[in-house]
């Protein structure tokens, strides 16, 4: 198993390396220079936007949930669907227009009288909320090699990281999407071929059937609702389902694969490779983590996340188990490659090339700069890694409600609202991380102020990724219909 493992790691840095041969310049690094074919971003879309979360945090949430959590697979499912069905073409079209290669550089072709404001702003939620996403990542990936090997987490975190910026320092968008492309192609072969057996067994075994497994695994887990009625039913429902608003253009790590593309003909191949992708990807986890509860009832493992590393070395041949497993980790590897990518991204190109140069630094030293920010903030990352106890699920879900509850509606609007100005921009930006870490830190910040009797859990009630996203949405709208009409040419002057 480890020679596979460390086989896999080779080939992964190799190709990495070998493509890094294809970035000359900056718009290489941050985008491939828009030249890479649609199947290619697709695949990188899909590994890049499925990560630890989809494989060990989903997965256990499955396991540790049953039936009810197949809302949250549902509202991933929708806002993916609706992200490449209805704005992948507007993302490509509008980079085209504005030659924009970063989120934070096209907000400010679009309100240039801001733009200085727009650019720290947007860099510092990417950077804030991606060092937590990045940190999941290494985490995640700690966790199962601890489960495989017996290696020490932390060494695992190491490892992952070394891995990592060894070629996405060197390479940048061209060595991401390639490396992705192989590890999507892990990822839904790990997603096929394992329920597949597990259907199976769970058919063949003398054991309860899936239901009734369900039944006894605990009170509520066969239920689509939990157990819960009437309004609690609703509120549980409506909070699973609120992953689809982060999709809505939130996620600049994703949007770059849209913004990537060379044509409308190739945004249409990524869109049905895409969509088909996620069909498979997640009806397979939802039955990975039910059908791991008929074949080893709920407490087969301490850790609900490590589900998946515990049913493919249990259940298959010691290779066979080494080589899904490094589908796993290709999740990891590529969501937190191409996080670390845009988040160095704009510190290079919206900071360091927009504002203090004033797009008029050398190219060289901006890619200079995109290499070394992508290795600070893999260290910053890992550091994380190492000192949080908190759940990959939790992790993920409070920065998909950070970042992409924040630039959802500001890109909505933007794309979608003629009379949405720089002023609504900035205040859906603010809002977004402001409603977020509020609402997140709620019960310890007013426990701090000594007003334990307020300090009720907000984000166990209705969660932050939809808070988030409908306060940030409607304060931009306001501030928008109160003012003048604000018109690019009127930012010009």
């Amino acid at each position: 198993m480890i020679a596979i493992f460390v086989g896999y790691l080779v080939l992964t840095v190799g190709l990495g390396l070998w493509q890094a041969r294809k970035t000359k310049s900056q718009a290489d690094f941050v985008l491939g220079g828009s030249r890479l074919p649609g199947w290619m971003l697709a695949l990188s879309e899909r590994a890049t936007g499925e990560s630890a979360w989809l494989l060990l945090g989903f997965t256990g949430f499955v396991y540790a949930s049953g039936l009810s959590a197949i809302w949250a697979g549902i509202g991933c499912l929708l806002g993916i669907s609706t992200a490449w069905i209805v704005m992948a073409k507007k993302f490509r079209s509008e980079a085209e227009k504005s030659g924009a290669l970063t989120m934070p550089e096209y907000f400010s072709y679009k309100f240039p009288r801001r733009a200085a404001t727009i650019r720290v702003l947007s860099t510092l939620i990417i950077t804030f909320f991606f060092v937590f996403y990045v940190g999941a990542q290494f985490a995640g990936a700690g966790k199962v090699l601890f489960q495989t090997f017996g290696l020490d987490p932390t060494w695992g975190q190491i490892i992952a990281a070394m891995v990592i910026l060894l070629y996405a320092s060197v390479g940048g968008f061209v060595s991401v999407v390639a490396v992705d492309a192989l590890q999507s192609i892990l990822m839904i072969t790990t997603l096929v071929v394992t329920p597949l057996i597990m259907l199976v067994m769970v058919a063949g075994s003398d054991g309860p059937g899936l239901m009734q497994a369900l039944s006894r695994a605990g009170e509520g887990m066969d239920s689509l609702t939990g157990g819960a009625t009437g309004f609690a039913a609703g509120i549980l429902i409506f909070n699973n389902l609120a992953w689809f608003f982060g999709y809505l253009g939130g996620q600049p790590q994703l949007n770059a694969r849209f913004m990537g593309m060379r044509d409308e003909r190739n945004v249409r191949i990524g869109r049905n490779i895409a969509v088909i992708w996620t069909v498979f990807a997640y009806a397979g986890v939802v039955f990975i983590g039910l059908g791991a509860l008929a074949l080893f009832g709920p407490k087969a493992v301490k850790d609900s996340e490590m589900i998946l590393p515990h049913v493919l070395t249990e259940l298959f041949p010691w290779w066979l188990a080494a080589l899904l497993l490094a589908g796993a980790v290709a999740a990891m590897i590529s969501t937190a490659q191409s996080m670390l990518l845009v988040a160095a991204t704009s510190i290079s190109q919206d900071v360091y090339q927009g504002i203090v140069h004033r797009g008029k630094a050398e190219d060289k030293k901006v890619l200079l700069v995109s290499r070394l920010a992508t290795f600070g903030v893999g260290v910053f990352g890992l550091v994380l890694a190492m000192t949080t106890s908190d759940l990959i699920y939790t992790i993920v879900s409070y920065a998909w409600a950070g970042i992409g509850c924040s630039f959802a509606p500001a890109i909505l609007l933007t794309f979608y609202w003629k009379r949405f100005g720089s002023a609504g921009l900035v205040t859906a930006l603010v809002a977004g991380i402001a409603t977020t870490v509020l609402w997140i830190a709620w019960p310890k910040l007013v426990g701090f102020l000594g007003l334990s009797s307020w300090a009720m859990d907000l984000e166990g009630t209705i969660t932050a990724r939809a808070v988030t996203f409908f306060v940030a949405m409607g304060l931009a709208i306001l501030v928008t219909i109160f003012r003048p009409i604000e018109t690019r040419a009127q930012d010009l002057e």
